[in-house]
């Protein structure tokens, strides 16, 4: 945990035997969530710096962790080819998300907390429902592994990052990828969307 005024490191928060793969924090900065290749989620106290609560429950390193907009919920992705719903206050999984054929490498939940854009490597997209658990609807389009996804601040775009060099626009109702954006000449990892949801911010291996 860094203090951005001052570039001191705040806290280091260690209890994972792997690699820490992706974080979270919920909108009141209170908790973190970590993604870890132990197989295994942590809920972290950034105030005190320690552990609340281990997540267990996926067979395969994950990879990725959102957490939604109310701090309630933690959604992962994971090498085992599913994404897992989590209640943060108890640390119970409440539903498995199954669909995709290879790993999934990130997720983005809506702002409302209703649903959740997942990028995977067998290179779609999947939207979710997260209170029933099932797929409403597959992104197609990109020719590669699908590496992450933002999601705008009105919920009506997904952005996608891809090793085919490329990012996507999507319309969320309709699955309809409206834009391509090209300029990268290597894969590209992960995109951010910024909050006026005019521009995205995509980070690439070029």
């Amino acid at each position: 945990v860094w203090d951005l005024a001052t570039s001191h490191v705040l806290l280091t928060l260690e209890d994972h035997s792997n690699s820490v793969d992706g974080v979270a924090i919920t909108a009141d900065g209170k908790r973190a969530v970590s993604a870890s290749r132990d197989t295994t989620l942590k809920v972290w106290d950034l105030a005190a710096g320690r552990v609340l609560r281990t997540l267990e429950g996926h067979s395969r390193p994950v990879y990725g962790v959102a957490v939604t907009p109310d701090g309630k919920r933690a959604i992962s992705a994971s090498s085992d080819k599913t994404l897992k719903v989590w209640d943060l206050a108890t640390g119970r999984a409440l539903r498995t998300l199954e669909g995709h054929s290879d790993d999934v490498y990130g997720v983005a939940p809506t702002p409302d907390g209703k649903q959740a854009v997942s990028a995977s490597r067998d290179g779609t997209l999947k939207v979710w429902d997260l209170g029933t658990g099932r797929a409403l609807r597959t992104l197609e389009g990109h020719s590669s592994c699908i590496s992450g996804a933002a999601v705008t601040p009105d919920g009506k775009w997904a952005v996608s990052a891809s090793f085919d060099n490329t990012l996507k626009v999507w319309d969320l109702e309709t699955g309809r990828a409206l834009l391509t954006l090209e300029g990268h000449s290597h894969f590209v990892y992960g995109v951010a969307v910024a909050s006026d949801g005019k521009r995205a911010i995509s980070a690439s291996s070029d």
